[in-house]
């Protein structure tokens, strides 16, 4: 099958626009749901962007001390990117990587709260599992073992990133591999203070009371 980013050559202009828009803006509205933010009031924590860093990702929920609420954002958050991809393939066959892409620029940079929101780990790693199975597995065999290993979040989710796109051409799914690979670039870009953090050894670790 070829990939949803260059498929659009055939049919009429208005077939490829939809086939081009209702992926991207289904994807860009299903990741742009701030689950963090919601679950958190909801529970009484008050505004997530208010405490620790600001994110409204399941790390900076755990900081709530609200170890469920964060477990339960890590799990919606990757729901959503794995709903966006399957929601295209079963609608618009082929606008998988569209979808995937939207997902998580809705995640980082959601309309409801002037474009500023999360990282797009997890939900990279949701679109990652429903591209294909084996990446979204590999995604987290990597986020995984390097969080377990170093103990920091950032860490094992920009591993994890950059371990989706290689994974994808080891496994064949090159149609994939572009759309990972500008993701990964992209959580790389929203991690720069974690980077500099890590090079400075200030990056805090998970369970440290810093």
């Amino acid at each position: 099958m070829e990939s949803g980013l260059f498929r659009f050559c055939g049919g009429t202009g208005y077939e490829r626009g939809v086939e081009t828009l209702m992926p991207l803006l289904v994807g860009y509205l299903l990741g742009s749901v701030p689950f963090g933010l919601v679950l958190t009031r909801l529970t009484g924590g008050g505004d997530l962007r208010a405490i620790g860093s600001g994110n409204i990702g399941a790390t900076n929920v755990l900081r709530t001390g609200k170890k469920g609420v964060a477990a339960a954002t890590l799990l919606l958050d990757m729901g959503k990117g794995l709903a966006a991809v399957l929601l295209a393939r079963h609608l618009w066959p082929g606008s998988e990587p569209l979808a995937a892409l939207a997902a998580v620029l809705g995640h980082c940079f959601p309309v409801w709260l002037k474009f500023k929101g999360g990282k797009g780990v997890a939900t990279m790693m949701g679109v990652s599992l429903g591209l294909a199975w084996p990446i979204g597995l590999a995604y987290a065999v990597v986020w995984l073992g390097v969080l377990f290993a170093s103990r920091i979040s950032s860490l094992g989710g920009m591993s994890a990133a950059l371990a989706a796109p290689a994974a994808a051409l080891l496994l064949g799914c090159t149609a994939y591999a572009p759309v990972l690979a500008l993701l990964a670039l992209l959580v790389l870009f929203l991690h720069r203070e974690n980077i500099a953090r890590l090079r400075a050894g200030t990056e805090p670790r998970v369970g440290s009371k810093k």
